[in-house]
């Protein structure tokens, strides 16, 4: 191995351990504070501030589609060393985001207002609330969007150490929300809109002094290159329609179930979407530490390490998240009645479905990666952001003819499905990466690990003795057995050996 490859080894671990710590502390906050925030307002009022806070979200396929081109574009120039050229980028990112920020406050203050009056399902007294949730949302959501160029360069540069110290202010914050929305005579609701909304503010103005303090490129100039701003807005163009198409996905479903079944079912969906993304965050914590180095050996030309980075990137996750969800799905009931006082109907089905989800989605992000990585994401935007947004119409047909609220998660994973076959032809012909390998690498041992961990955690379950103590058990036993059956038949003999060694290391 290359002293360059070991550097990168050694960089993405220690990226890795600073976004876990980091995940570690988000996740049991927003766990606990779910349970206490749905047992204090009610599951009515948590499904309204789930579709209606969620519904601003809709328009943040803006945002997503410029924040992938901000982090490639200022990814791409660190690996090519030009200072000048970063400074000059990051300064353009930021007027975008300026433009994009207006856009979607008009958007919202407008067309988005005149649906959540009018058209979305909230119960007779707490339109009120309501609107003080969505303008929360709205101020929310244009504070980010002016702020993402400030997340992204912490990342291109790899510094995730940065995240987990400003995760623990941000924690702590949290659960004080938590407490505060227990006490006086306010609403609720409206408080807790607020109280987050200011948890937010001042966790985005602590990532702009940091970057400023730091990075010799994050603060705006005076700089409006329209060569750039075409560039720009040319990678962006396919990336906005490819995030409207994620967007769509998960808050398009999010006010179908509003429309068909009303605030109670975005309250079970909301709890499901917790819980997914509180285990997403391993896998994405793992990718965000992946992403630069992929962006990077393609920018310096080494195509046949950002192939193996993308290999490992997939196999990893898909092993990771299999070691978590499946022991999670196998006692889900037990699972939701320890963490919630009250367990809305349907969350259950919600959670392990949004798992399978989660599953499909995560492995396929390298593939996205890898795209924005060539800046040629004009085919691959397309098509694939073509296929996912037919979740919507193809949900919308469903619940016409009497579908179940879960019938539209089956929706998305057949979709989802058919959007991963796609993306991996695509990168195919993009970066010369070959299928037979990608399959050898990645599809067989996944494959090799999935059927045994499953049969093993179907197996174990029906021998199981019910209560809480033997659940833990049963989760325990489940993960570790799953983690050796991937350290087993998932990994190659060197990934095998390197890890064994990084072990030893540490026992030293």
């Amino acid at each position: 191995m290359s002293d360059s490859s070991a550097n990168n080894n050694e960089r993405i671990a220690k990226n890795t351990i600073f976004l876990y710590f980091r995940m570690i502390l988000l996740m049991a906050v927003s766990l606990y504070t779910s349970r206490v925030v749905l047992s204090t307002l009610g599951i009515e009022d948590y499904g309204i501030y789930n579709v209606v806070g969620g519904f601003i979200g809709m328009l943040a396929f803006f945002n997503g589609a410029m924040s992938g081109s901000t982090q490639r574009f200022i990814t791409v120039e660190l690996g090519r060393g030009d200072e000048e050229s970063l400074k000059k980028v990051f300064s353009t990112c930021l007027i975008i985001h300026g433009m994009i920020a207006v856009l979607v406050f008009v958007i919202a203050e407008t067309l988005g207002l005149w649906f959540v009056m009018e058209k979305m399902v909230i119960p007779e007294g707490r339109m009120t609330a309501a609107m003080v949730v969505y303008q929360c949302s709205i101020i929310t959501s244009i504070i980010q969007i002016m702020s993402y160029p400030y997340n992204a360069d912490i990342v291109a540069h790899e510094k995730m150490s940065a995240f987990a110290y400003i995760s623990i202010y941000e924690v702590f914050a949290n659960l004080g929300i938590v407490f505060l929305i227990r006490i006086g005579n306010f609403d609720r609701l409206a408080l807790y809109a607020v109280a987050l909304l200011l948890v937010k503010v001042s966790v985005i103005m602590v990532y702009r002094i940091y970057c400023k303090r730091n990075f010799i490129e994050a603060s705006m100039k005076k700089v409006f290159d329209k060569t750039l701003i075409k560039q720009i807005f040319a990678f962006t163009g396919w990336n906005l329609w490819g995030g409207m198409a994620g967007t769509l996905m998960g808050q398009g479903v999010n006010v179908l179930l509003n429309l068909f079944f009303g605030p109670a079912i975005n309250a079970a969906r909301g709890l499901a979407v917790q819980v997914q993304s509180a285990v997403h965050m391993f896998a994405t914590n793992f990718q965000t530490a992946m992403n630069p180095q992929i962006m990077k050996t393609y920018a310096s030309g080494e195509i046949n390490a950002m192939h193996l980075l993308v290999f490992r990137s997939a196999k990893f996750t898909f092993m990771l998240l299999l070691c978590i969800m499946l022991p999670l799905a196998v006692e889900i009931d037990t699972v939701l009645e320890i963490w919630l006082k009250e367990v809305p109907a349907y969350t259950n089905i919600f959670v392990c479905l949004m798992f399978v989800i989660c599953m499909i989605d995560s492995v396929s992000n390298p593939f996205m990666t890898a795209a924005a990585a060539t800046g040629k994401v004009r085919i691959y935007q397309s098509v694939v952001g073509g296929i996912l947004i037919s979740i919507v119409p193809l949900a919308y047909i469903v619940l016409k003819l009497g579908g179940n609220p879960y019938s539209v998660f089956f929706v998305h994973i057949a979709v989802g499905l058919i959007a991963y076959t796609a993306r991996l032809l695509i990168v195919n012909k993009l970066i010369k990466l070959s299928i037979r390998e990608y399959f050898a690498h990645v599809i067989i041992p996944c494959v090799l690990v999935l059927l045994p961990s499953v049969l093993f955690a179907v197996f174990i379950k029906q021998f199981m003795p019910d209560g809480i103590l033997f659940t833990f058990i049963n989760v325990a036993i489940i993960v570790v057995v799953t983690a050796i059956i991937s350290f087993l038949l998932g990994l190659s003999k060197h990934e095998r050996s390197f890890i064994l060694n990084k072990v030893r290391m540490i026992r030293r």
